[in-house]
């Protein structure tokens, strides 16, 4: 049976197909669309962790049960696992375990371009890249076999291409899960010193039987042909080369780590020039070339920033000038992401911006605050790093003497991710910050997925719905205040009450996303008699609010098919212009 699917669908397939059991993740993109796949086929247990450390540990768990399983995350969810992928390495497994991880080179969706091949090496684990949908399928067999045979984690890396490109697809005979004995096994599992020194010999001596088994295996294979040019790839750059070097001579590497040195010794010795040609960081060139194998063209001439592309192949094996493609049209107005119409983060941020505080900010839709017009969040750093570096921020300031209280902004999906410990640290260690938790009910900027405070879990059954209010108290927060973003004037007023009140202060702005939610309010318009065009609404920056009109006699306008009605850009207006749209329905979102 043939199927046209994206990479993360061929993923989520294979799991079904060849006997997983258990499949956890976090939501980040590139990587999302896998498990919600995997509940949609709805054959295997999946779930959402709360954050990639507690999905692989789960993970982990599962493997020592006897049930293949796979956990999922985006590249910096890796560093999030990585305590517990630095054990499970030494540990090994029961059943087959997969941890796959999809890289942004380009950083599409992403806060640096982290080459996920690094923490393969690190770890000493295998590694598999796929090129393709098939090959994204079919290494996800290959990968639970290998994982078994070896006793070891394995690394399913993909990128943005490969998670998102669709594909045909031809699927094997399906392998009906079998669970394992649950094995009470003190010595493999128990990492007290004297056993991990035992482990870390094994590490290596398993170490060399990959490099062993890499040598043979068919997920690396040589397309032997015109021998003038010989280029080492892997992954999506792997049809860049096809592309625009059809005759070239091609070692493909499916396993990209450890390398096969006695496979690329004999095809480097077949070629006159040997090229390698990989995104991001020169893993294989620095490999390569302490082999003593000499190298003519790689990141001398090809970048370690973003993606590759053909143009940037032939400039590099060409030695010429990168070509830079079609010059942008002049004059075009540019057009930076932007809140939602009637998102709640708007009012919020419209009045941080007011008020001109220092704003440290986090992972999630709220970063958009940052932009212009509003330009009211300084720091985003990492998962949860908000509260924790408002802390660090006001701990400074009182030895500064007279700067203002700190405030950290935060999302509800980001707090149970990674944020209720540094609010922790901050009500331990007597902090003085104001804490804004955005409660929009949902992962918001990865699609909407479900949270611990959503109420449903990942495959839609009812779930234990997580409060935040009684949570962030029982942290040891005394000042814990609800809020309405969409008020202006209520919302401005807590927050300089916060600012003032000593010692840390919680605001939560339980609001819901009104895209994963579809809420729907009449839309607003703007009566142009009473409208002088002084332009505060648009500091709300919404999408729906435009200018009409030329010279000294433009208004406002807003366009009733974008508007949802939230009602902040109305209370900007001094004139009384604007007002809820007669007759308007609730279907112009």
């Amino acid at each position: 049976m043939k199927k046209i699917i994206s990479g993360n669908e061929a993923i989520a397939l294979g799991f079904t197909d060849f006997g997983g059991v258990f499949a956890s993740g976090y939501p980040g993109t590139p990587s999302t669309e896998t498990l919600e796949e995997v509940a949609r086929h709805g054959k295997v247990y999946c779930e959402w962790a709360p954050n990639e450390k507690v999905a692989l540990e789960s993970a982990i768990g599962a493997s020592i049960a006897g049930g293949r399983t796979i956990a999922t995350m985006k590249h910096v969810g890796v560093n999030v696992a990585a305590d517990a992928l630095m054990t499970l390495t030494q540990t090994g497994v029961n059943a087959g375990l997969i941890l796959m991880v999809s890289d942004d080179p380009g950083m599409h969706s992403s806060q640096n371009e982290q080459d996920s091949r690094n923490y393969a090496k690190f770890a000493k684990v295998p590694m598999l890249d796929p090129s393709d949908s098939q090959e994204a399928y079919d290494f996800v067999k290959a990968g639970f076999e290998i994982s078994e045979q070896f006793d070891t984690p394995l690394m399913l890396r993909t990128t943005t291409r490969i998670s998102h490109a669709k594909g045909i697809v031809e699927q094997q005979e399906k392998i009906e899960p079998q669970i394992r004995d649950l094995d009470k096994n003190v010595p493999k599992y128990v990492m007290l010193p004297n056993f991990g020194r035992i482990k870390h010999a094994e590490i290596e001596e398993r170490l060399l039987r990959l490099k062993e088994f890499a040598e043979t295996s068919p997920l690396n294979r040589v397309e032997l042909k015109d021998t003038e040019l010989g280029i080492i790839t892997c992954g999506v750059a792997y049809h860049h080369v096809k592309e625009t070097y059809p005759n070239a001579s091609i070692l493909k590497l499916g396993m990209v780590h450890p390398l096969p040195e006695n496979k690329i010794r004999e095809f480097a010795s077949k070629v006159d020039r040997l090229m390698i040609v990989e995104e991001l960081d020169g893993i294989f060139e620095e490999q390569i070339r302490a082999m003593g194998i000499n190298v003519d063209v790689g990141k001398d001439k090809i970048s370690f920033c973003g993606e590759v592309n053909t143009d940037i192949i032939r400039s590099a094996a060409e030695d010429q000038p990168v070509a830079t493609g079609t010059a942008p049209v002049e004059g075009l107005p540019q057009r930076p992401p932007v809140f939602c119409p009637s998102c709640a983060h708007r009012g919020l941020f419209t009045i941080l911006s007011k008020l001109k505080v220092f704003v440290s900010g986090d992972i999630g839709c709220y970063t958009l605050g940052a932009l212009p017009p509003m330009g009211a969040m300084h720091t985003c750093i990492d998962m949860g790093a908000s509260i924790s570096a408002a802390h660090g921020i006001a701990k400074v300031n009182e030895m500064a003497g007279g700067r203002e209280k700190p405030v950290a902004v935060i999302g509800d999906s980001t707090f149970f991710h990674s944020g209720m410990t540094g609010l922790l640290s901050m009500a331990y260690n007597t902090g003085n910050a104001l804490v804004i938790i955005m409660d929009n009910r949902t992962t918001g900027m990865t699609g909407g997925q479900e949270n611990p405070g959503t109420g449903k879990t990942l495959q839609g059954l009812p779930a234990r719905q997580v409060e935040i209010a009684p949570l962030v108290k029982a942290l040891g927060i005394d000042n814990v205040v609800e809020l309405d973003a969409y008020d202006l004037k209520a919302t401005e007023a807590a927050i300089k009450k916060g600012l003032e009140t000593p010692g840390p202060y919680v605001l939560i702005d339980k609001n819901p996303c009104i895209l994963r939610y579809k809420i729907r309010k009449p839309a607003m318009t703007v009566e142009t008699d009473k409208c002088t065009g002084c332009r505060a609404c648009l500091r709300v920056a919404c999408m729906a609010l435009g200018l009409t009109g030329s010279g000294d006699k433009q208004t406002v306008r807003v366009d009733p098919n974008i508007c949802n009605g939230c009602g902040v850009c109305t209370q900007m207006c001094k004139f009384d212009a604007m007002h809820e749209l007669e007759g308007a329905n609730n279907a112009n979102l």
